[in-house]
């Protein structure tokens, strides 16, 4: 029996959280919830994006399951996102690319793992005005030797672990030359200990290029927050969109699965929404808890609802939709 925090999130989150649950304990995974609220229903009930007992259900469990989360734009309130991350020091985003027959991309057959750095650089916090009228400002990025090894082995360990054969680092050391110089450095000498896999490197604007180009030439990346938060959703983009967009946050003592996608408010509550971006962050959440079976089972039943086309949301197809229950009845249905 698992004990995991569900945070179901705003917008379309609880219906598309509510499909998960059922798909995930229809592949016969014993779990109990906790389930608790953050994000727009938690300010109006608490009057706080990420009350104490959304951390205190983590700390318990270590591991949650997330909808999409909305931050409300000139509020004063924390973005929650950043601030679990920061909790709980979830320091590896782990963003999986893929490729699904049935659904419209540009290419087939991409299966790519982006590693991003998840708490240091430029989404760190570290900025403010320069002067009194606010007529400029300075955000400082800093990148540490610890948290490059740490992402960087993780990254490899990870391909290691998933049969990978390549991990390409991206950076920006010809013009970053300390950040960007010490992260490329870190990768080299981590790199080097793992004989079994092929390492390369490539600067942040080449490899967005490269990516378009042909996204098959690449297995893991591993790279810092802005630039792996820009290359994931590229990646997404390769494949289909944010709506097959599963993630992970790892840290050492917790990991945080969510949809990447936004919260969609103008269809919450319509029965509209593709429920698979969490679906599919259940299954990493899965492989994350040795639940390998079920996780290969649900992928599975994703892979070929997807492929038919028949049972998916109108993003899907437009001309005979289903609603989002329908789809992840669908999905249960082709569980084997």
């Amino acid at each position: 029996m698992h004990t995991i925090t569900l945070i179901p999130g705003d917008g379309i989150g609880p219906s598309i959280a509510d499909v998960a649950v059922r798909v995930l304990e229809a592949a016969g995974v014993e779990i109990q919830w906790e389930r608790v609220e953050a994000g727009m229903t938690a300010i109006d009930k608490y009057k706080d994006p990420l009350p104490e007992q959304v951390l205190e259900s983590i700390r318990r469990t270590h591991v949650a399951l997330k909808g999409p989360l909305t931050t409300p734009v000139g509020s004063g309130f924390r973005s929650v996102n950043v601030a679990l991350r920061k909790e709980f020091d979830l320091y590896s985003n782990v963003r999986p690319a893929r490729s699904f027959d049935g659904v419209p991309s540009r290419y087939r057959d991409v299966d790519l793992v982006i590693v991003r750095e998840n708490t240091e650089e430029f989404y760190a916090g570290i900025e403010h005005y320069i002067d009194p009228s606010r007529s400029a400002a300075e955000t400082i990025g800093v990148v540490t030797r610890a948290g490059s090894e740490r992402i960087v082995r993780y990254a490899y360990d990870y391909a290691r672990k998933h049969g990978r054969k390549k991990v390409t680092t991206v950076h920006k050391a010809n013009i970053l030359k300390y950040t960007g110089g010490l992260f490329l450095d870190v990768s080299r000498s981590v790199g080097a200990e793992y004989q079994d896999i092929r390492t390369e490197d490539k600067i942040i604007d080449n490899m967005a290029m490269q990516m378009v180009i042909d996204p098959h030439q690449f297995d893991v990346i591993v790279t810092t927050n802005l630039f792996g938060d820009i290359l994931s959703d590229l990646a997404s983009g390769l494949v289909g969109g944010l709506g097959l967009a599963p993630g992970a946050n790892i840290g050492y003592h917790a990991a945080i699965f969510e949809a990447v996608h936004g919260s969609a408010p103008d269809i919450a509550g319509k029965n509209l929404a593709n429920p698979a971006a969490l679906i599919l962050a259940g299954v990493l959440m899965l492989r994350h808890l040795n639940e390998t079976a079920a996780a290969d089972r649900i992928e599975k039943a994703v892979a070929h609802v997807l492929s038919e086309g028949r049972y998916v949301t109108r993003d899907l197809n437009p001309g005979a939709p289903v609603g989002t229950t329908e789809m992840g009845a669908e999905i249960i249905r082709n569980l084997s």
